[in-house]
């Protein structure tokens, strides 16, 4: 198993969690994902009105690109996970994949067509596949198990944060450059390429790992090591993913009820900051009740937002959703990473990591395509039907995630982890 930077060990004598603090490794591999999410999230908001306004994309198309994005990354992250398991390494992996992204972005500048932005899309995804099972796999062997919901959700605030500035970058950009026309896009996709290249510097200067040793017991690409209860896990996030289809319905929606399209990056920005504030409370939640109770009620409001896309009418009421949809993630995305790090044995976390965030990504690429059908093929009604078929599978998932998953938070029963993967807080 791969060993991150620390000479020191943890006092077996020390009561676990008594003094647990976050290491380096997870405070770096936190800024990583802020700079990387600030280059991602100057194009995400904006590239649904490039597809639909500029080059003429449908729903259905909308939804192919990125349904075969998301794909794409979820089955790379299974086998990425799985190798940096047999390797015992997982900085390189990490490296390669925020690298690709990174020097993907600015592509997006050239595309003159749909099948161009699929293209760059899908690079820019092989990247995201690379790293992060391999990453959320480092966060799990360096930190105490009695924190690990607080870890996460750490690390996804400092993601959001990212995603929280690089809107708000793209919004002052497309302000500025507002009577350039159709360009002021390719500018704002030339200018992500700045924080992205920042997170690769990162990973080289500030992320250290020390080579594993030799192990006989190098896990192999199987679920049968996982358990009866990981397993009934990824059976309500596959159930769960099936109608939570891609985030550029939401901004679509958004355009349609009348949004300018300087204004969509505003948007984004507010719902991100609004998941940045929950995510890290949320996670220290989950590691004093339990993971299962704040899923279900994420899972919930979640139906609820969804219902209310579906009536909204004026654009004061995409507003308050985005801003609950928010309070959604911060329910329910560290917390899961920690649900699935509980779950997971020793010598297994990359491979368990893969699988779920594989099980996720189709999952959600079969989202984004029945989403996109569902919402062009229903005439005038076609983006309400599709918003409460995602309500519908939402409530079905907290169904079997309250009767089928077993509790398990570091408070109750989690997997015992071996000290020696477990890196030292910084002083």
């Amino acid at each position: 198993m791969a060993e991150t930077a620390g000479p020191r060990g943890v006092d077996p004598e020390e009561k676990p969690g008594a003094r647990a603090r976050l290491s380096g490794t997870v405070k770096a591999l936190g800024l990583v994902s802020l700079f990387t999410d600030a280059s991602s999230e100057m194009i995400y908001p904006l590239l649904p009105i490039f597809l639909s306004s500029v080059l003429g994309a449908g729903a259905v198309a909308i939804g192919l690109v990125e349904g075969v994005a998301e794909g794409t990354a979820s089955v790379l992250k299974g086998f990425s996970g799985y190798i940096s398991d047999r390797v015992g390494r997982r900085k390189a992996l990490i490296l390669a994949g925020y690298g690709i992204s990174t020097f993907a972005k600015p592509l997006f500048a050239a595309a003159d067509a749909v099948w161009q932005v699929l293209v760059v899309r899908f690079v820019d995804r092989v990247g995201k596949g690379l790293r992060t099972a391999p990453r959320d796999a480092m966060i799990a062997e360096t930190t105490d198990p009695s924190i690990r919901g607080k870890a996460y959700s750490f690390h996804r605030a400092m993601d959001t944060l990212g995603a929280v500035v690089g809107p708000a970058i793209a919004f002052l950009l497309m302000w500025l450059l507002r009577g350039t026309g159709d360009s002021a896009y390719r500018w704002v996709f030339l200018a992500a390429f700045v924080p992205g290249l920042v997170s690769v510097l990162i990973i080289v200067f500030a992320i250290r790992e020390k080579r594993a040793g030799a192990r006989a017991d190098r896990p192999h690409l199987t679920l049968r090591g996982l358990g009866r209860d990981y397993r009934a896990l990824m059976l309500v996030v596959a159930l769960f993913m099936l109608g939570n289809s891609s985030d550029a319905f939401l901004l679509l929606r958004a355009r349609s009820l009348g949004m300018q399209a300087y204004l969509i990056p505003l948007l984004w920005m507010a719902f991100n900051l609004v998941y940045s504030v929950a995510a890290v409370p949320c996670g220290m939640l989950s590691d004093r009740i339990g993971r299962k109770k704040p899923l279900l009620i994420g899972f919930i409001l979640y139906g609820f937002i969804y219902v209310g896309f579906g009536f909204a009418h004026r654009l004061v009421y995409v507003w308050l959703l985005m801003g609950a949809y928010g309070v959604f993630y911060g329910l329910t995305h560290g917390v899961m990473s920690a649900y699935v790090a509980d779950l997971a044995p020793p010598g297994m976390k990359g491979t368990a990591f893969g699988v779920y965030h594989t099980t996720d990504g189709i999952s959600r690429l079969l989202a984004s395509v029945i989403f996109g059908l569902i919402w062009q093929s229903s005439g005038t009604y076609g983006p309400s039907a599709a918003f409460f078929f995602g309500a519908g599978m939402a409530v079905l998932a907290g169904i079997l995630l309250w009767t089928l998953c077993a509790e398990c938070a570091p408070g109750v029963s989690p997997p015992a982890p071996t000290s020696e993967a477990i890196e030292p807080p910084d002083d």
